[in-house]
């Protein structure tokens, strides 16, 4: 009886947790909408309908696809190699004590420095082009990977590491048996923080010496004052986002759920 209701009440548990969720997006929705009907209004309050109505528009022309393209193939290739080079050093810098000595002081270093910063230096070494933006993706990928895959491998419970030593397990199976597995959920934080600076690092490169992709977009639209145009880059840029997430999340629920019970009801 008590599974029934624990059953009826998680049915009804779920809509009410999507109705929150979307609650305060619709009310800005709404509040814009009213707000931009409003007599002297200023230009940036765009109605959600007409910036619907603009992004169908670039839809239909293509524009939108092209620049869309364009900013998820620097921002995919950037977190794709960040993100390796984040678990590969940083799985090695947890069981090799040189290897963290050798890069502990450059992470620590790098690591508090804004990107976007850097991204003068790296146009001036690698020019205006994909390499460029790449690379600073790539970097800004890189640190919260490796910090995370490297505390979440040097967390390993010591017992689980003695039981399978006493059970003649060598080196090589420990790390991949024992390290690796209790070091995943750490590693898909860092890797759903990796993937949140990929896309926030890519709008800013984008917007300097760029042209194409959504950071591109917005420029182009400020200059022609083109408010609707702007907020359709940013919303294209934030589905993006969401998407990738969401895949990284149901990966991660795919990976653990077998292994911690709580993957599995909250991903």
């Amino acid at each position: 009886m008590s599974g029934v209701r624990a059953a009826a009440a998680g049915a009804w548990q779920r809509p009410l947790r999507w109705i929150a969720g979307w609650t305060l997006p619709v009310a800005l929705l709404v509040a814009m909408q009213l707000a931009a009907g409003q007599p002297g209004a200023p230009r940036y309050v765009v109605a959600p309908t007409d910036i619907a109505a603009t992004t169908w528009e670039l839809l239909a022309s293509g524009e939108l696809i092209r620049d869309a393209m364009a900013s998820g193939v620097r921002s995919y290739s950037g977190f794709f190699m960040g993100a390796a080079l984040g678990v590969a050093i940083g799985l090695l810098s947890a069981v090799w004590r040189q290897a963290r000595a050798f890069f502990d002081p450059l992470v620590s270093t790098l690591y508090p420095v804004p990107k976007v910063a850097l991204l003068p230096v790296i146009i001036t070494w690698l020019g205006f082009g994909d390499v460029s933006k790449i690379a600073l993706i790539t970097l800004a990928v890189f640190f919260p990977t490796f910090i995370n895959t490297l505390y979440g491998a040097r967390a390993t419970p010591l017992s689980l590491i003695w039981a399978a030593r006493n059970m003649g397990a060598g080196p090589a199976y420990i790390f991949r048996r024992v390290i690796f597995p209790a070091a995943l959920p750490q590693i898909f934080t860092g890797l759903r923080s990796g993937l949140a600076l990929s896309f926030i690092v890519l709008f800013a490169a984008e917007m300097v010496g760029s042209h194409d992709g959504l950071g591109d977009m917005v420029v182009r639209a400020e200059e022609a004052m083109r408010y609707d145009w702007m907020y359709t880059a940013i919303l294209a840029i934030g589905l993006m986002g969401f998407v990738s997430d969401r895949v990284l999340l149901a990966i991660r629920r795919r990976l653990l759920a077998d292994k911690y019970p709580g993957e599995a009801r909250h991903g």
